[in-house]
């Protein structure tokens, strides 16, 4: 496949899904070309050009073939957005990243009851979790036979894709980030002792000081460990402190009268200080331990 060119994006007529429809996604926002949904031709599968997505029964990312359908029953749950995912190399970031994705991988190859059965939920819970932009957006793709850029429909998709790209690259890059300049604080001894994370102000500082905190706590094996977080405030010089996962050893409001905590929610979750200083923040932080 030709990363600089691509024919068209091809997919199945019919009912669409939210794989194909995501998978869609992705290549548009890769390739700006028309989404054509038909059956594919033999030719169609020989051509690296053209995108057959979850359709004809292969998989060749070389030939940029991208369908699931042929694999065994027991195969990993696993669709054609996962497919293109892995081929745009994003696949293990989604993974991490989209609480959504393996439920969609779920349904799609195993169908409404046993997604539910797998979350450990009542089968009619699934229903309740539709929204209408999904059912619009489905209905409007699968009501086509092409789509073009400039329609609405494709414009949307080509916004979709960007969207999901940008967010996994540009959280990617912020872990790798916070990898880089964040510190695990151990406070206190005993029975009081607790873990926060340190972000430190560093220039150049991200638009967002406190954002991908969670996920890097997660991902580094610490979310049993850490209660709270201190992090640069994006509207002043100094920090804000805040719970990890509302962890019930901090409260906020016990620092509310500090001369230089400026703000504390009235539910203890986060407070706003001009404080700078290590020592000053760590001080903070003791004292709102419950």
């Amino acid at each position: 496949m030709g990363d600089d060119f691509m024919k068209f994006i091809l997919t199945h007529p019919g009912s669409a899904h939210k794989d194909e429809f995501l998978a869609c996604c992705l290549m548009i926002h890769q390739h700006m070309v028309q989404v054509v949904r038909r059956d594919p031709s033999e030719a169609d599968l020989a051509d690296p050009d053209v995108a057959v997505i979850d359709v004809g029964g292969r998989h060749e990312p070389e030939s940029a073939n991208f369908d699931h359908h042929q694999f065994p029953r027991d195969h990993e749950p696993i669709c054609a957005l996962s497919l293109v995912l892995k081929h745009l190399g994003l696949y293990e970031d989604a993974q991490k990243f989209c609480d959504w994705l393996e439920p969609a991988e779920w349904f799609d190859t195993r169908g409404p009851i046993g997604t539910a059965k797998w979350l450990g939920v009542d089968r009619k819970l699934m229903t309740k979790l539709n929204s209408p932009i999904d059912v619009t957006m489905l209905r409007r793709f699968a009501g086509e036979s092409e789509l073009k850029p400039g329609e609405p429909i494709w414009e949307i998709m080509r916004m979709i894709g960007e969207d999901l790209v940008v967010y996994l690259k540009g959280l990617r890059s912020r872990l790798d980030f916070i990898d880089q300049h964040a510190e695990f604080w151990d406070i206190g001894e005993g029975e009081k002792a607790f873990r926060i994370l340190f972000m430190p102000r560093t220039e150049p500082m991200p638009g967002d000081a406190s954002g991908g905190l969670e996920r890097y706590i997660a991902g580094k094996g610490e979310h049993e460990k850490v209660s709270g977080m201190i992090y640069p405030d994006r509207r002043g010089e100094g920090f804000g402190l805040s719970r990890y996962e509302d962890s019930p050893l901090l409260d906020f409001t016990r620092i509310e009268s500090e001369g230089d905590v400026h703000f504390a929610h009235a539910r203890g979750f986060v407070a706003k200080t001009s404080a700078t200083e290590r020592d000053r923040l760590l001080e903070l932080m003791t004292a709102a331990r419950v």
